[in-house]
């Protein structure tokens, strides 16, 4: 097991490129099973969250191409799907595994899928995919860890309104409309950048989808779908971008983001330009400067278009060094703040009541070994060591890994002291 060994205090200067969304490639390598032909994805991030995704795939009897030359470009033949269900020891692994029922049981009427895993950032249930797919005339029992999934012989149209805005949900039940008989509305829908670039997919595939960017999603199933005729080139990672960001807002700097969206952050850009960043979007591009300590900056988690829970470890990160004091609130996950605990350890000043944190900046921060518990605390591990005097060490990087395409190789790339080191 490896672990990142930083040396803090270096400002950022140059350039770096933005890998494809984790949150879009993932329920996009899913939506391959709702063909016989082979469907190629461009802008495919190396990570270890995907690389999980194509073995459920693959144990479902599904292959998979990508080529050293181009890693970023997979294609995923789902002609000869030998099981239609994903076992327990991958599916514990990542939660995003959960995306395959949809997807089978539009295409072959049965499922069984082992309820699923992932960061122990709190409690994500699926009962809305259930709830959903019920209405849709599926039979549906949960028993022995699993779900297990009929619809005989096809799904079947339905209004739709989940209790809560859910992504995953969202996303399996748009998957499963798309080869139902008759017209879904799904009410209530995510409105992600991701789940927007899932509509771009299923309609090059041949899916009838109106309410593109909407709550409302209006989808008329067909009888089949099929391969888009050219690649379907996965959006930029809106998180990673966030990411880098705020890693320049806590370190200083001068740093383009290319192959990056700024209309997709917008939340995000707002709150660091309220901290006194300077932030220029491009057409395809984000330029982000940043001298002297940023402001303290408040702010609250909530469904996009609003703050991003996905950014909110790495803000706090960009708090912990600045002037004033914040009151970060998470509304999404009951249990997204572990990474504070670690942040501490670096000297942090950092109280938490419930679901806010109240952060006191202060000058500098100071080196120290901690620990990633989650994805995005890593990533704020990471920027606060970036800020530390002295050497912090992140061990459990495997998280990280699963979500960062090489982050420390960019992050060194424009200046960081950063390597990763065997544990």
């Amino acid at each position: 097991m490896d672990k990142l060994l930083i040396r803090g205090g270096r400002t950022l200067q140059g350039e770096v490129t933005i890998s494809g969304a984790k949150n879009a490639a993932l329920p996009e390598l899913c939506a391959t099973l709702l063909t016989a032909e082979p469907v190629t994805l461009a802008n495919v991030p190396v990570l270890k969250d995907v690389a999980t995704t194509l073995k459920v795939l693959a144990q479902l009897g599904a292959t998979s191409t990508r080529t050293a030359e181009r890693p970023d470009v997979v294609t995923v033949d789902a002609s000869n799907i030998t099981s239609t269900e994903a076992t327990y020891d991958l599916v514990k692994t990542m939660r995003a595994s959960i995306l395959v029922l949809g997807p089978l049981l539009a295409r072959f009427g049965v499922a069984r899928v082992s309820l699923p895993g992932g960061c122990a950032i709190g409690s994500r249930p699926v009962d809305q995919h259930i709830k959903g797919l019920r209405a849709m005339g599926a039979e549906i029992r949960v028993e022995h860890g699993y779900i297990h999934a009929t619809a005989s012989p096809r799904l079947k149209g339905a209004r739709i309104t989940t209790d809560m805005v859910t992504v995953t949900g969202t996303e399996n039940l748009l998957m499963a409309a798309t080869l139902a008989d008759g017209e879904t509305v799904l009410e209530n829908a995510a409105q992600e950048p991701e789940i927007t670039d899932l509509v771009d997919l299923l309609i090059s595939m041949g899916a009838q989808i109106e309410g593109r960017g909407t709550s409302r999603l209006r989808i008329t199933g067909v009888e089949r779908l099929h391969a888009p005729k050219v690649p379907h080139q996965i959006i930029p990672d809106r998180i990673e971008a966030g990411t880098f960001l705020c890693a320049v807002a806590a370190a200083g700097g001068d740093v383009t983001l290319r192959r990056a969206d700024a209309s997709h952050l917008d939340a995000v850009i707002t709150k660091l330009r309220e901290a006194g960043v300077t932030v220029e979007a491009g057409t395809d591009s984000i330029r982000v400067q940043m001298s002297g300590r940023p402001k303290a900056v408040s702010f609250r988690t909530s469904e996009h278009p609003l703050f991003p829970t996905d950014m909110q470890a790495q803000f706090m990160a960009v708090n912990c060094i600045a002037e004033g004091v914040a009151r970060v609130t998470e509304t999404i996950f009951e249990n997204r703040f572990m990474h504070v605990n670690e942040l501490v350890r670096l000297g942090a000043h950092i109280a938490v009541d419930g679901h806010t944190a109240l952060v006191e900046g202060i000058p500098r921060l100071s080196g120290a070994a901690v620990m990633a518990t989650d994805l995005r605390a890593s990533a704020s591990l990471v920027i606060a060591g970036l800020v530390a005097d002295g050497v912090t060490t992140v061990d459990r990087i495997y998280h990280l890994d699963r979500g960062y395409d090489a982050m420390e190789v960019k992050l060194r790339g424009i200046g960081a002291d950063i390597e990763r080191v065997p544990a």
